[in-house]
């Protein structure tokens, strides 16, 4: 009578075949860029909300007050170092997400006659203050704008392959810093006024 059943061997090769098949996996979805790919969804997201939160405060209010294009404001937890966006902006950072002008835009959108669109400003979903675009960048939301014109423009920097500008071709598939419309190839930028 003869036993049934697997030898040590074999299981130990079909967990090896296993092993290597996982590892195949694992690089061909590359959860690290999933990730990156996920977080600039979020950033065109959120720059696309503050686009339609901010033409809504023009329409209602018919200008921007104030604001001045060699101010740069952005929500930073440190000294942003973003010279590759431009080397005359005044970086205004805050840490702060009101609605109410004392955020990191210095706009009150509660003064919106149907209300207010936004329940708090959106913030970078990994922000990091320095390093220029060939480091991987910086990563924060930007927002310049002239008052008098009330053109503006929202900024951010992608971080995945897919959405990204690369100056050694081929740019990535999803690729919307450079096809934007906006002065900066590397840089995702909407508004009413990209060139500002």
């Amino acid at each position: 009578m003869t036993k049934k059943g697997f030898t040590l061997i074999e299981l130990l090769v079909v967990i090896a075949i296993l092993a290597i098949l996982m590892a195949v996996v694992v690089i061909a979805i590359n959860p690290a860029e999933m990730l990156k790919k996920t977080r600039d969804t979020k950033r065109i997201s959120d720059l696309d909300a503050l686009r339609t939160a901010l033409n809504l405060y023009i329409t209602d209010q018919g200008n921007l007050g104030s604001l001045v294009s060699t101010n740069c404001y952005l929500h930073s937890i440190d000294t942003f170092s973003g010279t590759d966006i431009s080397p005359t902006c005044n970086f205004v950072a805050s840490t702060s997400q009101a609605v109410n002008g004392g955020g990191w835009i210095p706009i009150d959108f509660s003064v919106i006659s149907s209300g207010n669109p936004l329940s708090t400003l959106p913030v970078d979903p990994n922000p990091k203050a320095t390093g220029g675009v060939d480091q991987g960048g910086w990563h924060a939301y930007i927002f310049r704008a002239d008052g008098v014109s009330a053109g503006f423009k929202l900024l951010a920097n992608m971080e995945s392959k897919y959405y990204s500008y690369n100056s050694t071709p081929p740019t990535g598939q999803g690729d919307v810093e450079s096809k934007d419309g906006g002065n900066l190839l590397g840089v995702y930028e909407i508004g009413s006024n990209t060139g500002l």
